[in-house]
């Protein structure tokens, strides 16, 4: 399996004349709104590798397990995290399968 690279942690703006063409903070209203739908669609994942296949789950665990930073430059935590996410979301599936439907 091929190793996937994660972009860099430099950060993307560096010149106070490119952070003023970034987006606008976000209103709180707004981050409710995208924290809610992040848990919708982490429960809709969990939801669909607890019907998925034995060779898919292994395929999600294989991808937690390549996930490396670029030759060169240092893990990001946030990558970190994301792999321990999906590490996370796979094993939270499994507990599903072993339910029977009613």
């Amino acid at each position: 399996m091929r190793k996937l690279l994660m972009p860099h942690s430099k950060p993307v703006f560096s010149g106070p004349s490119q952070q003023s063409q970034s987006a606008p903070p976000l209103a709180n209203a707004e981050l409710v709104q995208l924290q809610v739908r992040v848990i919708a669609l982490e429960n809709l994942v969990i939801t669909l590798l607890a019907e998925a296949s034995d060779r898919q789950l292994n395929l999600a665990s294989e991808l937690a397990a390549d996930i490396s930073p670029r030759p060169g430059f240092t893990p990001h935590r946030l990558t970190t995290h994301a792999v321990a996410q999906i590490i996370h979301l796979v094993e939270r599936a499994s507990l599903f399968r072993a339910i029977p439907l009613s």
